[in-house]
């Protein structure tokens, strides 16, 4: 990290929580906010101890996507290149964390920053939070995964309405039409985070992302290809310590206690 701490870093048990740290930019990315949120991404990939993470804002905002103001972004600027050398590796990042991703959505999600929370593998968005696909508004497209997401979230009509008209749309809406998992509160949000976090941090983590993986695969599958797919993962775990130990636990009407990660 840099002196100045665009990711802040608290960890609460298993749970590592990471927030975006612009406040007054409603944590719009820079360059050296991407460099440090990779960095904060690896560092919690490296770390055993680290089951669950939770990426959130600083402030009112979750965040508002591209900072415009930032000489890389500049027109003029080769915008392919930038995502390239940012938004590309931190979608990357995020698909293949070893443990689950929340999106704890405070505020505003607009353009990349929108398309970031819909990356993590669980939504969580207070009540006043809002998604906004703002590309169109600036003569972009989609992006951060945007195009591949949102037609699978919400189905084409829905995606191409959002994309094309950039309109707001709220964060109860966004549960209704099943584009994030929940909804709730404002004062109920960090509780409703940390509770799922530890539950997911508890539950086995290394089974928890081999699911992200065989449901993201399953995409790309008729019926016979996820039935097999299926059947060369679970041959993989039938023999895991944390297989083991859950059918051991059931068995003795015991809470488990799973390691793999």
């Amino acid at each position: 990290m840099t002196m100045e701490s665009l990711v802040l870093v608290e960890d609460a048990g298993a749970v590592r929580t990471l927030t975006l740290n612009r406040p007054a930019a409603m944590n719009s990315f820079t360059s050296e906010m991407h460099a440090q949120l990779r960095e904060a991404l690896d560092a919690a990939a490296a770390e055993a101890a680290v089951r669950c993470v939770v990426i959130t804002g600083a402030g009112r905002g979750f965040c508002a996507g591209q900072d415009l103001g930032d000489p890389q972004a500049a027109p003029g600027q080769d915008l392919g290149a930038l995502i390239a050398r940012n938004y590309l590796p931190l979608v990357e990042t995020l698909r293949a964390m070893p443990v689950p991703v929340i999106a704890a959505v405070n505020g505003v999600a607009a353009g990349a920053g929108a398309n970031l929370a819909l990356c993590c593998d669980v939504v969580i968005a207070a009540k006043s939070a809002s998604f906004i696909q703002a590309f169109a508004r600036i003569g972009l497209i989609p992006d951060t995964g945007g195009t591949w997401l949102l037609p699978r979230l919400v189905g084409h009509a829905r995606a191409m309405a959002l994309a094309l008209t950039g309109d707001r749309l709220p964060a109860e809406q966004a549960a209704q039409m099943g584009m994030i998992w929940q909804c709730v509160e404002d004062a109920e949000l960090r509780d409703a985070v940390q509770a799922l976090a530890a539950r997911l941090a508890a539950m086995p983590t290394k089974a928890l992302v081999a699911t992200r993986r065989a449901l993201n695969e399953a995409q790309h599958l008729d019926m016979r290809g996820a039935l097999e797919m299926e059947a060369r993962v679970q041959a993989q775990f039938g023999s895991s310590h944390d297989y083991l130990e859950g059918v051991d636990a059931f068995r003795g009407k015991r809470a488990p206690q799973f390691t793999d990660r």
